[in-house]
C-alpha cells in the first residue's frame, strides 16, 4: 500500500502566491508586480504586508503618482532611459470596459489614474482575501 502523504501535495505559503496570482482575474496585478520587482519571496512578502495598492507598491521601494489620465500611444512614444518609462502596461478590464493603464518608471515611480489605483486597490484585497481562503 502506498503512503497517502506520497500522494498529498502540500502547498507553501509562496507556491500558493504563485498559483493564485496566475490565475486570469490577477493578470495585470500580476504585470505590475513583474515589473517593479524580480525577487518572487519579496513580492509575496510585500503583499502580505500591505494594506493597500499603495503600501504595496511601497514596500516594494516605489511610489504612485496619480494623474488625471494616460495617452497610452504617447507613452509608448516615451519608453525608453530618455523618455523616463520603462514599461507601459495597458490593461483592460472587459467586465467594466475599462481602460486601467498603468506606467512603471525609471525614476522608481508608478504612474496611474485614480480609476486604474482604485481598480488595482480593489484587486489586491481580492487577492489577499484568496490567498487566506
Amino acid at each position: 500500500m502506498a503512503d497517502s502523504s506520497a500522494n498529498t501535495a502540500v502547498e507553501n505559503r509562496q507556491q500558493r502566491f504563485d498559483r493564485i496570482l496566475c490565475l486570469e482575474p490577477f493578470k495585470g496585478l500580476k504585470a505590475i508586480l513583474d515589473s517593479l520587482s524580480g525577487d518572487r519571496a519579496a513580492v509575496c512578502e510585500a503583499v502580505h504586508r500591505a494594506n493597500s495598492f499603495e503600501e504595496l507598491v511601497a514596500g516594494l521601494g516605489h511610489r504612485i503618482t496619480i494623474i488625471k489620465q494616460i495617452h497610452i500611444a504617447d507613452c509608448y512614444s516615451r519608453t525608453g532611459r530618455e523618455g523616463g518609462i520603462k514599461s507601459v502596461l495597458p490593461f483592460f478590464d472587459i467586465p467594466t470596459q475599462s481602460a486601467l493603464p498603468t506606467l512603471v518608471n525609471f525614476d522608481s515611480t508608478l504612474t496611474a489614474t485614480p480609476k486604474s489605483a482604485a481598480f488595482f486597490n480593489g484587486l489586491l484585497a481580492e487577492f489577499k482575501r484568496q490567498l487566506e481562503a
